[in-house]
């Protein structure tokens, strides 16, 4: 009887768990069918790739693309025949040849039966002998194709290379265990960031002006960009007390700064950094154990006496003259093909030299790298080839040479020109580069200009970009996609595009943009 009253006072409430079990698992198969029946939206994204931007590849250049086809579909629709892609270092889209060693290399490693096929004087015909050479010994490094993968860590004879490079270019030691050979300087940012900026509770420092990859790579592992500002003024110039503030206000807010980026020579400013500057940032990054990511891609790109020094070698130095005192700094080097008179952007080689790091943590690098299974190898071979190009005596050297000087002085002669034409124009300021590719000018703009652009929902800059795009086909990037100054605008331009029919161009459109936005 007790046992009957027992089950009839706790049966209801077992048909009220059933009932709510039946209810959630109606609402969970409803659930189900709406995932199973619908299109994800962006509600479904993860918000950290909604947050991340890239500037270089944003509206702007997204409309030039649009206007390159629309001159396709319908000529003579547009106020100019073309779009001067002046937004991006590319500098092989803008009629930049490719070096003849490196290609006639490559032809062969791409191609190797042309080497047992051909007899020896045809084949020389076709390919200096120093190429045919190079091509074999590496085909041997590799394992006889570059249609199979390496080492993770790249090919060793490549990394070896790479390491010769980096003790004649800094007369200091170098290992090829630190070097990894990367598909472009961009992974290695990637690798370094994913490591030590991962989550909201860390961040990196990094310049402003800065190049959109670090705040987009920042964004994608929801850590911080920690901003310090380079002063135009004393040309694009670093304060290092400044840099160091940014550090204890990070810590008072409770982030922690686990990194600090320097792009040097500079971009998109192409200034270059002095030793003594170098030297006041690693003191901040030995102060407060800073992993320092020395983006060091433009080192060949530098003009009249200005001389790129690297952060290994003024780190060197430093560690023998004050025992001690720099012995915790790590750091990351960066270099890629894509730069200097290389111009080789789509075929993704680069290299990192990890200066400091444990063997645990360089066999965390290694682990990333892993899972990529191994960069590009042609790319790994365009590293060896840009480290160790012709020397004086190989067949290829004098054509060789002559080919990088032309690449050199074009660049140089194209940046004073455009330098000395934003120096003209009403309403613009521009710091004179050094090295890199890029010109940085600032933009006074009226108050007529500013309000324009904010009724059309835009940046001021970007408005003028837009305008200028849209009147010339001339594709540049707004300062604010670049971070500056608040309360200032610029732009950034490379000066890579041939001739100077462009640069008569912009100027036309520049004076009436001014005249038709006078307060």
């Amino acid at each position: 009887m007790m046992l009957s009253r027992q089950l009839t006072r706790t049966m209801p409430h077992s048909r009220l768990i059933l009932r709510r079990l039946s209810a959630k698992a109606a609402v969970k198969s409803d659930l189900s069918q709406k995932a199973l029946g619908s299109k994800k939206t962006l509600r479904d994204v993860n918000q950290c790739v909604l947050n991340a931007k890239y500037a270089v590849r944003g509206p702007i250049p997204l409309r030039a693309e649009e206007l390159r086809h629309k001159l396709v579909e319908e000529p003579g629709s547009l106020p100019f025949n073309k779009i001067i892609n002046a937004n991006i270092g590319n500098p092989q889209q803008l009629d930049q040849k490719p070096l003849t060693f490196y290609r006639q290399v490559l032809s062969l490693l791409q191609n190797p039966a042309l080497i047992e096929s051909l007899p020896t004087g045809e084949l020389h015909k076709l390919f200096k002998p120093d190429a045919v050479e190079r091509a074999k010994k590496m085909l041997k490094q590799v394992g006889g194709s570059v249609g199979a993968y390496s080492a993770s860590q790249g090919v060793a004879g490549f990394r070896q290379s790479v390491a010769e490079f980096i003790e004649e270019r800094d007369g200091e030691p170098a290992s090829a265990n630190d070097i990894f050979l990367t598909a472009g300087a961009s992974s290695a940012v990637s690798a370094i960031l994913s490591m030590f900026c991962t989550g909201s509770e860390n961040g990196a420092l990094i310049p402003i002006p800065q190049y959109p990859l670090y705040t987009a790579t920042l964004a994608l592992n929801d850590a911080h960009a920690l901003p310090y500002y380079l002063d135009e003024a004393s040309g694009w110039s670093m304060d290092t007390e400044q840099v160091e503030q940014v550090v204890k206000d990070a810590i008072r807010k409770g982030v922690r700064p686990t990194c600090l980026v320097v792009i040097n020579p500079g971009n998109p400013t192409g200034a270059i950094l002095s030793p003594e500057a170098i030297e006041k940032i690693l003191t901040v990054a030995a102060k407060y154990s800073l992993v320092v990511i020395a983006d060091e891609v433009y080192q060949e790109n530098g003009f009249d006496d200005a001389d790129f020094v690297s952060m290994k070698k003024v780190l060197r130095v430093l560690q023998k003259t004050e025992p001690g005192k720099y012995d915790n700094v790590q750091l990351a080097s960066l270099h890629s093909t894509s730069k200097g008179v290389s111009g080789e952007c789509g075929q993704r080689g680069g290299y990192m030299e990890l200066v400091g790091f444990s063997e645990e943590v360089k066999q965390v690098f290694l682990k990333l790298a892993s899972i990529s299974l191994c960069p590009v190898v042609t790319g790994q071979a365009l590293v060896d080839l840009m480290v160790r190009p012709p020397k004086k005596g190989d067949a290829s050297y004098e054509l060789d040479r002559q080919e990088r000087n032309a690449i050199h002085n074009s660049l140089h002669q194209k940046s004073t020109l455009l330098y000395e034409t934003f120096q003209s124009l009403e309403g613009v300021s521009c710091q004179k580069p050094q090295g890199a590719m890029y010109l940085f000018p600032k933009l006074d703009l009226s108050r007529k200009a500013i309000r324009k652009a904010e009724s059309l929902g835009m940046a001021p800059d970007e408005y003028y970009c837009k305008e200028l795009l849209e009147a010339t086909g001339i594709c540049t990037v707004p300062g604010s996609g670049f971070r500056q100054v608040p309360g200032t605008y610029h732009l950034r331009t490379t000066f890579l595009a041939p001739g100077t029919e462009w640069v008569d161009s912009w100027k036309k459109f520049h004076q009436k943009f001014v005249d038709e936005h006078r307060d």
